[in-house]
Parts: structure tokens; sequence; C-alpha cells
């Protein structure tokens, strides 16, 4: 399979490292060169600074798109236009705009899109999925995300002023870096019908007309109520998860990937003199577990799809979806209204 890999910055990076551990040696790279990072492991690829006569010259089964964010239709949109599968960083791109141009486009080729938000590899989250699948919490009543990283420390090697993350022009804001828990909620839960957020640039960060904190609430569908906080400046960084339901309550932690599943055996309601210990279990992760495991189950997803072997797990138009309530978040801040969603049918 060839592979064209658009952007070879940090996450660039770690796709080119992960299709080399996985096999495949038929690369082609296309760059601007603004990188920072050194060069010496792609030496021996072939090196492209036009996209259009990369993709005809190429003809590549498949695309990466790990460009700045604000630059991801440019290179997406003419891979769907070849017919080439295509993995997609996340946010899918930093406005709308574009977005029915390139949906068109796939349609019209075929291209299939997978969407690169790779927490939807992790072990420990997928058994809380099962778990709430099968109603090992009962009814859901509420969702809480909190997700602070410290963005100086992402990456050392570079100025973070100087990073897609920490600009406007690029694409940047926590909302849509750390978008995350928007989709893994959908993923999780269900559907979002509504939101409201504050959010704002609050912190000494050195940004450039993008914001370092939010807090955005939720109305699920299911008539659940839920919040997400993410910020760009706390130290130590925590990335946690708690689900609570009518028979139960589940907590995840990104530090040590453990889902934490408390099980309430007393009826839900019933006032009890002697009320029965909750029950506990823990789920673990796989021995030898280590953050890039996510990004590698990702690509080998996305080889299948490429291979016409599956469908893509993390759809266009969930990316969409992910994207429309970021947006949707910092316009409720702008205008200090709810948003509220078309229910999905």
């Amino acid at each position: 399979m060839k592979i064209l890999i658009a952007g070879l910055g940090s996450i660039g990076r770690r796709h080119f490292r992960n299709l080399v551990a996985l096999g495949q040696k038929d690369l082609v790279l296309f760059r601007t060169n603004q990188a920072t990072l050194p060069d010496d492991e792609l030496a021996g690829y072939p090196v492209e600074s036009d996209l259009s006569e990369a993709l005809k010259k190429h003809r590549p089964d498949a695309v990466i798109v790990s460009n700045p964010t604000a630059l991801h239709m440019a290179a997406a949109i003419p891979a769907a236009e070849a017919g080439c599968a295509i993995l997609l960083e996340k946010p899918i791109a930093e406005n709308l705009a574009r977005v029915d141009e390139l949906r068109q486009a796939a349609a019209r080729s075929g291209s299939k899109i997978l969407v690169g938000f790779q927490f939807r590899f992790h072990p420990t989250l997928n058994k809380a999925k099962e778990l709430i699948a099968v109603g090992a919490i009962g009814k859901i009543l509420t969702a809480h995300a909190h997700w602070g990283e410290y963005l100086p420390n992402w990456h050392p090697w570079e100025d973070y002023r100087q990073s897609y993350a920490a600009r406007a022009d690029l694409g940047g804001g926590v909302i849509v870096t750390l978008t995350h828990p928007l989709d893994y909620f959908r993923y999780l839960i269900g559907e979002i019908d509504a939101l409201g957020s504050f959010n704002g640039h609050i912190s000494p960060l050195e940004l450039t007309g993008v914001e370092d904190v939010a807090e955005i609430g939720l109305k699920f569908a299911s008539g659940a109520i839920g919040s997400v906080h993410v910020n760009y400046f706390q130290r130590p960084p925590v990335h946690r998860l708690e689900i609570v339901g009518t028979t139960g309550t589940l907590r995840w932690d990104n530090s040590d990937g453990i889902l934490h599943h408390h099980q309430m055996p007393d009826e839900f309601g019933v006032i009890s003199t002697q009320p029965t210990p909750a029950l506990m279990k823990q789920y673990t992760l796989p021995d030898g577990f280590d953050r890039n495991d996510l990004f590698l189950a990702q690509t080998r997803h996305f080889l299948n799809v490429a291979a016409g072997e599956t469908e893509p797990t993390c759809t266009l138009d969930d990316g969409v979806r992910a994207l429309e309530m970021a947006l949707a978040a910092l316009e409720s801040s702008r205008t200090n209204q709810f948003h509220f969603f078309r229910k999905t049918e």
C-alpha cells in the first residue's frame, strides 16, 4: 500500500513511525519544511512540496492529513477527489466552511475517511462503553470530563507560542485542540442536544487570539446532564472522567488508565437504615500498555479501512459533529446564549 503523509510535525512523525513499525515501506512525504524536528529519520523517502503533483505522480492508496488544523481541508479535499482513503487528524478543520466540499468529493470518489480521535481505541474507555451498553450503571444521569494540560510542555523542542495550538491563524485554541471529550462523550453516551460555555484567555500564557480555558455544559438527548472542562495551564496535568447512573458510577483516569466501576446493590430511591456498601471492580490496561498503543491501534484500523476490509469507526460525520460542538462552545461564550442542536434521527 502506498501512503502519503501530509505534514511531518509531531503527530505526522508519530504516524510515520507507526506505519514503519507496522511494515509499511512505500511512504511519500508531503511537506512545507516548517517542522522544527530533525529530519534524519525521514532520509530516503520521496519528498514532495506540491500536493496536486504528488497525488498525480505517486497515486497513493491512502493519505494521512497531519498538517496544522487550518490547512487540513486544503490537503483532505484533493486526496478525497483522488479517491484515497484518508486519516484526517482532529479537529477536522478550523471552521465548517469547506466541510461540504470534502463530503461531496468523498461521495463522488468513494473515498473513506477516518477521523483521528484515538481515544476511541482506548481499552478501558471501550470497557466503559461496554458496561454502559449492557446497563451496568443503569440510566445515566450525569457525566463530567476534566482535562488540564500545560501547553509549554507539549513539545519542549519548540516555542509553544509558535505552535498551532496557541495560534488562531493555525486553527488553535484549547477547545478544538482538546476536543476529545466532546467526541468520546457521544461515543460512550450518545447524542448531545444542547450546550453552553464560558471560556477565554485567563492565564499568563502568551497565546494569539485563542482561549486557554473552557467550561462547557452539556444536555444529552437521553436527558443526562454533563460538562467538559479543558485548560492549557494545569500542572501537573489531569485527564479524568466520571459517569453517574442510577445503579452505579464509572470513574476513569488517563494517568493510569484504570476504570473503576462502583455498583450500587440497593434499589434506587429506597431509603435503607443499613445501606449495603457499593461493590467495586477495577479494569486495568494490558501489561506493557503505552500511550502510543492507541495510535498503533488506530493505524491498524486505518490500514484495514484503506484495504476495504472495514468501515471507519470514527467517521467524517463524527468529526464534523465534534467541530460543530467546539465552535458552538466558542459562540456560546461570545453571545452568552445556549446552543441547541437538531436531534439526530
